[in-house]
């Protein structure tokens, strides 16, 4: 690897991460100034504004005619958020899950996951398709608001929105000039991030003579998902844990609707082309993270230490495989039959026991 591709992936790295928080800085003073309840803001600027730099990498891949790195960001990194983010997560303490996501953001992340995976079977999302993702994100949003406001969601996100960003300010011109200059110069560092960025990972590809579709899941993916990994994890750390799992969720949410929905609508080809790598496995292996999410969500309405630590260790597993798939390494397939014979049976067994005696203790307790 050159010093060049080097220089282009930390800086194109760097950009994304100061353009993300500069954006989401001066897009919610701006939308508090302007009298938009926090309560919105929570759930549109600052919650989806972790996954800008995804966005801005797979639009740009897609402008590139790089649309294997687009779609293999995307599922990459709700591989890499679900897995290690929160794995690390539960690993410093034991992750809050709220009962809302239990019963209704998980729930929407599957069917999501699953739609997705049902989109590509033919080999291709179309622009329809695309579109369709993109009007999800709509209707989740306001649905995310009417719930929101049924119970005390609302004072949650209000005490979140003024923790993190302060109490809003005085609507006065020069404010309004720099906080739009803000939002101005973070959308032109996220641009210009994207584009170092995409560009070291092609030459990163060529380089080292790997498919665009594994540099996409593993080295994109992962750079693209910093922001997510330092808002869980500080979370973590301050005891805020209900955040750090709501951030992943709705980052999940937002990659495949808007990130992948977005970068089918502008694509020049009229759509994504998918590889067979991706529907086979890539794509159902993201649907089974999501999935396990519920069992692990429902017991105790905790993710414990262990489970967190399984998440690592599978997340290290998926790492392994992409690999030895990069490198056709002889121990492939004992590999796959490994996993798919012993630690996937293992995982369900342990998985199914847990969730039998949390079903059945709530229902002493009743």
């Amino acid at each position: 690897m050159t010093l060049t591709t080097v220089l282009l992936l930390v800086g194109g790295l760097v950009l994304l991460i100061v353009g993300a928080e500069a954006l989401v800085r001066g897009a919610s003073r701006l939308a508090a100034a302007f009298g938009i309840p926090p309560l919105i803001i929570g759930l549109t600027v600052v919650a989806f504004g972790t996954s800008s730099p995804e966005m801005a990498v797979s639009v740009q891949s897609v402008l590139a005619g790089q649309t294997a790195i687009a779609v293999g960001n995307v599922v990459g990194s709700n591989i890499f958020n679900v897995l290690l983010i929160l794995g690390l997560s539960a690993m410093i303490t034991p992750l809050v899950v709220a009962q809302q996501l239990v019963r209704w953001d998980v729930p929407i992340m599957i069917g999501v996951s699953l739609a997705l995976w049902l989109m590509t079977l033919n080999g291709f999302i179309e622009r329809w398709e695309s579109l369709l993702l993109l009007a999800g994100i709509v209707v989740y949003t306001l649905l995310q608001i009417v719930q929101s406001r049924k119970g005390q969601e609302s004072a949650a996100v209000e005490a979140e929105y003024a923790q993190e960003y302060g109490k809003p300010e005085p609507r006065s011109p020069q404010r309004l000039l720099l906080n739009s200059l803000m939002a101005i110069v973070g959308l032109l560092l996220l641009v210009q991030g994207a584009r170092w960025f995409v560009e070291g990972a092609i030459q990163v590809a060529r380089t080292w003579g790997v498919s665009e579709v594994i540099i996409g899941l593993t080295i994109v993916a992962a750079g693209t998902s910093l922001p997510e990994v330092a808002t869980s994890l500080v979370a973590a750390l301050r005891g805020e844990r209900d955040i750090a799992v709501g951030n992943v969720v709705g980052s999940n949410l937002f990659n495949i609707l808007v990130v992948l929905g977005l970068s089918g609508i502008v694509s020049p080809s009229g759509g994504l082309p998918v590889t067979l790598g991706m529907i086979e496995i890539d794509i159902p292996f993201m649907l089974a993270v999501a999935v396990a999410c519920l069992p692990i969500f429902l017991t105790g309405n905790l993710i414990a230490r262990w489970e967190g630590a399984l998440f690592v260790v599978y997340y290290v597993a998926y790492t392994i495989y992409l690999a030895l798939t990069a490198s056709q390494h002889d121990t492939l397939p004992q590999f796959q039959l490994f996993m798919l014979w012993f630690v996937v049976p293992l995982t369900v067994v342990t998985l199914a026991v847990s969730l039998y005696r949390e079903l059945r203790l709530r229902r002493v307790t009743a």
